[in-house]
């Protein structure tokens, strides 16, 4: 569970340095980069809640 949670750090830093790109320098491929982050954050926090619920069991 912990390296999931290194995996999930790292696309965050990655989304934020990229949805920043876009926002504050209009650049459109840094756009689509943050997108893809946050769908690769969406399977990660899904596989994170799966391995949390069954390390309570």
């Amino acid at each position: 569970m912990e390296s999931l949670v290194k995996q999930i750090k790292a696309q965050y830093e990655l989304f934020v340095e990229n949805a920043e790109a876009q926002v504050e320098k209009g650049n459109k491929a840094a756009g689509g980069r943050a997108r893809k982050a946050t769908m690769e954050l969406t399977k990660l926090f899904k596989e994170f809640r799966k391995q949390s619920v069954e390390s309570t069991k």
